[in-house]
């Protein structure tokens, strides 16, 4: 949940090309932590469905090392984006174009179904058994959500790069063997109203918490 309507007073530089040439080199600085923390990131994820890759680089460093080496690139990726696309939004906002006030709303609306449906990856029940991926049909809805509403540059990098992996991903995982998910058991409509009832719980949390405390940004009633 980032309007771009809430995000724009947040800052505290002109937006666009009206911005200062430290102003611009401050952001452009925040934007290049940004795409170096996705590199990584998605970089890592999108090594586990190069299977065979995969593979070459567990026998060649053991499944422990492999292990260990994933994590640290998935850890740093995301401190980077976390930081760079702070230190973006503080110091350099760039304007790519301005999203009606009303798609704030559908964003709102999009996120409720994002959460249940990442929620519902980890308590699978009938919702796993339809969409068979449904972390990614969330995270999928998340960032096409947060593009509806952010017309800046650093925003539809970020929330573009989620998109277009979660897309490539869903399509690598039809061509593999495996089924690409941890084995957790599979149970019924009980699941899955756990899975409604704790997404709205979450929903709200980084609604009426998270976002306007860690993001700075307000959501409901902004």
């Amino acid at each position: 949940m980032l309007p771009q309507a809430a995000g724009r007073h947040y800052n505290k530089v002109p937006q666009g090309g009206q911005g200062n040439a430290k102003g611009w080199g401050d952001g452009m600085t925040g934007l290049a932590l940004l795409i170096v923390g996705l590199i990584l990131f998605l970089g890592a994820h999108t090594l586990t469905a190069q299977r065979d890759l995969r593979a070459r680089l567990i026998a060649a460093t053991g499944e422990g090392p492999y292990k260990i080496l994933y994590s640290l690139a998935s850890l740093a990726g995301i401190v980077l984006i976390a930081w760079g696309f702070a230190h973006y939004r503080a110091t350099g906002w760039i304007d790519v174009w301005s999203p009606p006030h009303f798609m704030k709303h559908v964003t709102i609306a999009l996120m409720l179904p994002a959460v249940i449906l990442v929620v519902a990856a980890y308590l699978r029940g009938k919702i796993y058994l339809t969409l068979k991926h449904p972390m990614l049909a969330g995270v999928k809805l998340w960032a096409f959500a947060h593009l509806l509403t952010n017309g800046d540059l650093g925003s539809i990098i970020l929330f573009g790069s989620f998109l277009a992996w979660a897309v490539y991903d869903r399509i690598s995982l039809k061509r593999r063997a495996d089924a690409g998910a941890p084995p957790i058991p599979v149970g019924g409509v009980v699941n899955d109203a756990l899975a409604v009832v704790i997404g709205i719980v979450i929903y709200l949390a980084l609604g009426f918490v998270f976002h306007p405390v860690v993001i700075g940004v307000p959501v409901f009633g902004a």
